[in-house]
């Protein structure tokens, strides 16, 4: 622009300034864009040089674009002025409308601030309003405010510029051409960010989605072919547990395919004992060891472990259930369980199990009328009459309970609740009252089998004799093996008569001929029928059977206490 004291403003000028503006909104970057802005200046406006201050992130200004010398344009390029020193510069001088204009009578005072500058060569002015070269010209950019004002929104940078090609200060209108051109440029800044904001916003969001299908694929791959068990199952609502999606493995494991347990939720599928587990730990998250079902109607012990899956949002979203096969760790603890409960030799529940079984039934408090404890030794009770022994017994040792045999039994539990009690059959054979019959039995000519044909023998009978006493009580009924050749059978709801009769027929069971290696042997069995009640303990009942029985066995001539 030549000059503006002129009547008129030149059309090339405008249509040079319309140019530069065009291209203010079609450079294809940031850096396009602040380049485009200070070659603006120098195209349009007739300033020699032009300078793009933009704020950075921490407030100061950095030197982003130069225009109109080389020289200049590499010294100061990249520099960085703290933004206090730029309030300085903003603060002081004329205002000319939005620009601020510090001559050079003013400037000398900035000059040892850290605002990276140039000085043109010139010689002093020769008339009022000839430009000095140390006078200083600057236009604030704002960002557009709500209602499109220049100057209502926050400072974006600062055009500076310098020594216009007529020589002299800039009049009226070439103020407002570059008051309006800063603010252009201010707009096209803004432009210009938000285009690379969502140009990176854009990248990124591709490289999340990107890095979201590998994820995806990752965790397709690893719930597909994962060795064990997996599943997803929607949480909440009606369709809580719904099994959404199941991986071979858990197919193959409960013999289902992917297809049917889409029908199913975990609570179709597991064991009817262990549906609270399965609820606690669907609701909470966490594992469980429960059985679940298989096609074929069997159950198989697994380990479930439940992660919920939520959304930050949304709250939570679903159940990942991870799924492992632990039947063989389940028989072998039930092995393990069954070796610390049961009899090696005959795998009849052994004198603890025994004890536990017993005791279960019984509590502390004795029915109403019956008395605490009862008298171990009155009335003896067997299923073959006897006299009274004599003094001759005592030769034979004391009763077999107080032998060597501990049932160190502990107490029943207190009044359980809802309990029912546990009570013994009176005297009168016709009462028809039904109790907890305790039938002790120990074996006659025993210990000439193992003394003759050795222990396998023995262990021979042994087992025998356990498997005969299993056949010959009802289901539900015990039968265990205290040790040596001592056995106990519980069996409920018999009267006097029912335990007498059921004694005479595991008797008549066992003295039938056994074979034990190669040969066939002979024992015979002597029974003690003892009544639990509630208020007595198990240690109570059992030593009051024992010492029934050793009455038993001692009524009998002794070349009748075994079979033969």
């Amino acid at each position: 622009m030549e000059t503006d004291s002129e009547p008129y403003v030149r059309l090339a000028s405008l249509r040079q300034l319309h140019q530069v503006m065009a291209a203010l909104n079609t450079a294809r970057s940031l850096a396009d864009t602040l380049q485009t802005v200070a070659d603006g200046v120098v195209n349009a406006l007739g300033y020699e040089l032009a300078c793009v201050n933009l704020v950075r992130a921490d407030g100061d200004l950095v030197v982003a674009a130069f225009a109109g010398n080389p020289a200049a344009e590499a010294l100061i390029t990249g520099r960085v002025g703290s933004r206090d020193s730029w309030e300085r510069r903003l603060t002081m001088g004329e205002r000319w409308g939005d620009l601020i204009f510090i001559p050079h009578t003013e400037g000398w005072v900035l000059d040892d601030d850290d605002v990276p500058q140039w000085y043109t060569d010139g010689p002093a002015p020769r008339f009022e309003d000839e430009w000095h070269p140390s006078d200083r010209l600057f236009a604030p950019m704002y960002a557009p405010g709500p209602q499109g004002g220049g100057t209502s929104g926050e400072l974006l940078g600062v055009l500076s510029v310098d020594r216009p090609r007529n020589g002299r200060r800039p009049g009226a209108w070439g103020r407002e051409a570059l008051q309006m051109y800063a603010f252009q440029a201010a707009i096209a800044i803004s432009n210009a960010r938000l285009r690379a904001n969502m140009q990176r916003a854009l990248v990124r969001l591709e490289r999340e989605q990107q890095a979201l299908r590998a994820s995806e694929e990752s965790f397709r791959q690893a719930f597909e072919y994962a060795p064990s068990g997996m599943a997803i199952a929607e949480m909440g609502g009606d369709q809580h547990g719904r099994i959404l999606r199941t991986n071979d493995a858990l197919c193959r494991l409960l013999g289902r395919p992917a297809s049917a347990m889409r029908r199913y939720a975990f609570s179709d599928l597991v064991h009817p004992e262990d549906i609270g587990t399965l609820l606690r730990t669907s609701a909470e998250g966490g594992r469980a060891e429960l059985r679940l079902g298989r096609r074929d109607g069997s159950y198989v012990w697994v380990s479930l472990r439940n992660s919920v899956v939520a959304d930050a949002a949304d709250g939570p979203r679903f159940l990942l259930t991870h799924v492992e096969d632990i039947e063989e760790r389940k028989r072998r603890e039930l092995q393990l369980a069954h070796r610390a409960s049961h009899d090696s030799l005959t795998g009849l529940p052994n004198s603890a199990e025994l004890r536990a079984r017993l005791s279960a039934r019984l509590c502390r408090q004795p029915p109403q009328g019956v008395p605490a404890a009862v008298d171990s030794l009155a009335p003896y009770e067997s299923f073959d009459s006897f006299d009274s022994y004599g003094s001759q017994d005592a030769a034979q040792g004391p009763p077999v309970f107080d032998r060597g045999h501990d049932f160190d039994f502990p107490p029943g539990a207190d009044a359980y609740d809802h309990h029912v009690h546990t009570i013994a059959p009176t005297e009168e054979s016709d009462d028809g009252t039904k109790g907890l019959a305790v039938l002790f039995c120990d074996l006659d000519g025993f210990k000439s089998i193992n003394d003759r044909f050795g222990h396998n023998a023995g262990d021979a009978v042994l087992i025998e004799v356990a498997r005969r006493l299993g056949n010959g009580v009802r289901d539900g009924d015990t039968v265990a093996r205290l040790g040596g050749d001592e056995f106990v059978i519980l069996a409920d709801g018999l009267g006097r008569a029912d335990a007498q009769d059921l004694a005479v027929r595991l008797r008549n069971e066992i003295i039938q001929p056994i074979r034990a290696e190669g040969r066939a042997v002979r024992v015979g069995a002597s029974f003690g029928i003892g009544w639990a009640h509630c208020g007595m303990t198990a240690d109570e009942v059992l030593k009051s059977a024992d010492e029934r029985m050793y009455v038993e066995k001692r009524s009998r001539p002794k070349q009748h206490r075994r079979a033969g």
